[in-house]
């Protein structure tokens, strides 16, 4: 933690200094009542007659020394939460860059609901630790050894006294913090579920509520939440014994000092100004420690959340770059070599010793069951995931050797599902391309089939989609997302299943233009209609993660009897349905 703290230093140092300011005129005050008493009330030291112009005089000293506590109190609030912003802030800004270095494996080994009460909850935790931290371990532990030290200015016996009750004190807490500690992490991770429910729900309702599922959601939140609270509860028991303890003992020694003080006023060793004085420390001594209860807990639930955080900011993305960002001279050019594959941790083989090569602009159709690795296989070209076995070569360069960045720049992706942010459409359609001006942006709608419903809305091109792209049917967002990836400027597009919620002559205008308008590019096109891939220059057939088919529409007719059934299952037997 210490690497956001130090560049914070100056603001840190100087809310130590105010602080140190701030808590030496709380302990100046007791001595001058003192003298208050003794002197300007009693009159001790002048035959027992009182001086009113020296209560006067001692009053304003006094009044001016809290003032400037309070501003320096004040000022230390502001460096103080300076640094916990910021620290809180630049932390906050790292984690989220880690993620999004993450693979998709590191990121579902995480789960969405941690990684988002990692980089809220528990860095606001961490925050309130730091701010804690600066301000109360400083103000509490100089006000506790700050009251013990005037004590024994007071009197030897009244600081023998609270030096012998202060180990059983700290004793008394740290018994109560050992059993609170472990519960810290247990609610942070509860946080996690509730997060993961929230966010699954919030998502699916529209399959909650098509399945009538709104009951078993609630009771399997009510479920999660009353976890939390659960143990929410056994902490705030715990302190909500400590406390009292806490209290007890402390004012059973304020007790023992009004006890010896009375006999030492009678055996005139000490004086009634001496003894209040005494009560005074004893009290900011009792405060301090009550204070430094509740630091203690914040300190321990930060620390459990800076554990996670930690964790999060010390991970390691398994996709490591490679030295290559250069240009090559052939462009577009996918070369799968004896590639098998099996996900992270599953042990099961998705593809086995796929050789395949694409050629730039070459478009190419990839079919095949349910689980037949179609996804899998174009996964691997822009490196989602690393090969099990083998190589994948973009234009010639193995893909581990790019930069992540500079190989997904050669790679345009539409996915079946479509994922569009709460912004104007025209700002969605130029995800694929930041500098594009707004007749591009145009032409790769027109491409997409998505000009005319777009045009047609109120606003146009300025209408704003809503969360998720509720606002939009099943088609006009697949369309969104297929013009942002033919905006991009890559050699490759890949569109897994992008047209599913096409119908038949919007998807053929949609590869009609894809053609005249991007011949150059080389597209792969995953999908579960002839009617869709039939134009394509070669089809593949994958069945059980091996290629069982290679070749245009008419030659695999002829010779592979995989597709053969698919398209008899379509088309009908006599190719009734070809159209």
């Amino acid at each position: 933690m210490w690497k956001y703290i130090r560049k914070y230093l100056p603001f840190a140092v100087m809310a130590v200094l105010c602080m140190v300011l701030e808590v030496t005129m709380d302990l100046l005050q007791p001595e001058i009542m003192s003298r208050v008493v003794d002197d300007g009330v009693l009159g001790l030291n002048n035959g027992g007659v009182g001086d009113l112009s020296l209560v006067w005089t001692l009053g304003l000293q006094m009044a001016g020394i809290a003032l400037v506590g309070c501003l320096a109190g004040s000022m230390n609030n502001v460096f103080t939460q300076n640094t916990a912003q910021n620290v809180g802030n630049q932390m906050r800004k790292d984690c989220f860059r880690r993620m999004m270095r993450f693979s998709f494996p590191q990121m579902d080994r995480f789960g969405t609901g941690s990684l988002v009460t990692r980089v809220t909850n528990d860095i606001t935790q961490v925050q309130n630790m730091v701010s804690q931290f600066i301000r109360g371990l400083v103000r509490n532990s100089m006000q506790m050894f700050g009251s013990i030290f005037f004590m024994f200015c007071l009197s030897r016996t009244f600081g023998i006294v609270v030096v012998c009750a202060f180990p059983v004190i700290v004793g008394c807490m740290a018994l109560f913090l050992r059993r609170a500690d472990p519960l810290f992490t247990r609610l942070q991770s509860q946080l996690d579920r509730i997060n993961s429910i929230m966010q699954e729900d919030v998502a699916g309702i529209r399959v909650i509520k098509a399945c009538v599922r709104e009951v078993y959601e609630k009771v399997r939140f009510g479920r999660a939440n009353d976890d939390l609270i659960k143990t929410q509860l056994q902490v705030l028991v715990i302190f909500a014994f400590m406390n009292p303890a806490v209290n007890l003992l402390m004012n059973a020694v304020v007790v023992l000092l009004l006890w010896l003080g009375a006999g030492e006023v009678l055996r005139g060793v000490t004086t009634p100004g001496d003894v209040m004085a005494a009560v005074t420390y004893t009290t900011q001594l009792l405060h301090g420690i009550l204070m430094l209860v509740m630091l203690f807990q914040s300190i321990s639930r930060g620390l459990a959340s800076w554990r996670r955080v930690k964790e999060l900011l010390h991970t390691e993305p398994e996709l490591r770059d490679g030295p290559f960002q250069g240009e090559t001279e052939v462009r577009g050019q996918i070369e799968f070599r004896d590639v098998s594959f099996a996900y992270p941790g599953s042990g099961q083989t998705v593809l086995r010793h796929i050789d395949l090569t694409i050629r730039p602009g070459e478009t190419v159709a990839v079919m095949g069951a349910t689980g037949c690795g179609k996804t899998t296989l174009v996964n691997l070209i822009p490196r989602f995931y690393d090969v099990t076995e083998g190589a994948v070569l973009v234009d010639g360069v193995d893909v581990r050797e790019y930069r992540q960045g500079a190989l997904r720049a050669k790679v345009s992706t539409a996915l079946q599902k479509s994922e569009l942010f709460s912004l104007p459409i025209e700002d969605n359609i130029a995800w694929g391309d930041l500098t594009a001006d707004g007749e591009a942006i145009r032409s790769a709608a027109r491409v997409a089939q998505a000009d005319g419903f777009i045009t047609a809305a109120p606003e146009g091109y300025g209408t704003m989609v809503a969360e998720r792209g509720m606002s939009l049917s099943g088609g006009q967002k697949q369309r969104l997302s297929i013009a942002r990836a033919v905006l991009k400027p890559a050699e490759i597009l890949i569109l897994d299943d992008a047209s599913s919620a096409l119908d038949l002559k919007t998807e053929a205008d949609l590869y009609a233009a894809l053609r005249e308008q991007r011949p150059d590019m080389t597209k792969i096109i995953i999908a579960q209609r002839i009617a869709s891939v039939r134009q394509a220059d070669r089809i593949l057939i994958l069945e059980g993660g091996e290629i069982i088919g290679d070749g245009s529409h008419e030659a695999l007719l002829a010779s592979c009897a995989a597709y053969r059934d698919i398209y008899d299952s379509q088309m009908g037997k006599d190719g009734e349905n070809d159209g």
